[in-house]
């Protein structure tokens, strides 16, 4: 992807100093048997995910001390801020069209574990979107997971990841959340498969910027192939396959590979956010 440096974004809160916990005891079955107990119990995955951390590393939760800086890691940072403030403008044009304001999302950078208003979280949860401070989470250490663990490498894969989030953020802005929510409490039997149709929404949202990305000029040959390799990774087939062997679709709360690659096509090809209306 054709990108420019502009610097930090105003929007970027780098806490990657913080320190925290390791949590690298959790891993993807971690992940799939917090996903399964909030399920079951309603509790939030976040706040599942902080006490399998804390059995994870033997019940201690004394900090870690993390480097303030890391140079190595300014590249990255440069770019997904680059790439923040373009989504964030698509969007904010997008929206406007609609006589709607689009306030902005913060990007939080961390390491090994977080705060946010949805509770702590370890970076085993993997990139998250809290509606209740609208900000976008992640321990770039992911993006090094998601090219070794999960076979998805390129820049456009990274930009694929905070582009679904930002997704989350226009859901909130809009109250699709807010009536997603509503919707699974009064009908928790429904409570998976609304979570499927929020997230693969977020994944049509990723694709009507890219489109915009696109319509510029500005991809490179084969990002698009990153981008859909990046969806297909976090499938839930493919995560619960390399987690536990077998696969359980009535458990899937993000959708499978195949369909996460189709929404994203769907966004990309249209350009149309009305086209992504998942909750059908």
């Amino acid at each position: 992807m054709r990108w420019r440096d502009t610097g930090r974004s105003s929007n970027l809160e780098d806490r990657r100093g913080g320190g925290g916990r390791r949590a690298g005891g959790i891993g993807l079955v971690g992940i799939v048997l917090a996903l399964g107990i909030s399920f079951f119990t309603g509790v939030n995955p976040l706040e599942i995910l902080g006490v399998v951390g804390t059995v994870a590393d033997g019940g201690s939760a004394a900090p870690e001390a993390a480097p303030i800086e890391d140079a190595a890691e300014e590249p990255m940072v440069r770019f997904l801020s680059s790439a923040l403030d373009d989504a964030q403008h698509t969007w904010r044009e997008l929206l406007a069209q609609e006589g709607q304001q689009y306030p902005d999302a913060k990007l939080v950078l961390f390491r090994q574990t977080v705060n946010s208003a949805c509770g702590n979280a370890s970076s085993a949860m993997g990139p998250f979107y809290c509606p209740g401070d609208q900000k976008v989470y992640i321990d770039l250490e992911f993006y090094d997971q998601l090219e070794r663990s999960y076979g998805a490498p390129g820049d456009f894969a990274q930009v694929y990841v905070l582009a679904h989030e930002i997704g989350h953020h226009v859901q909130h802005v809009l109250g699709t959340e807010r009536a997603m929510r509503q919707a699974q409490q009064a009908n928790p039997s429904q409570r998976n498969a609304l979570s499927v149709a929020m997230e693969l929404q977020a994944d049509c949202y990723a694709g009507v910027w890219a489109n915009r990305v696109a319509k510029r000029g500005d991809l490179e040959a084969g990002d698009i192939e990153e981008g859909l390799g990046a969806a297909s990774a976090v499938g839930d087939d493919r995560l619960q396959q390399q987690a536990r062997g077998e696969v359980n679709p009535e458990s899937f709360t993000h959708g499978s590979s195949a369909q996460r690659m189709q929404w994203f096509r769907v966004g990309f090809e249209s350009g149309m956010p009305g086209r992504c209306d998942t909750f059908r």
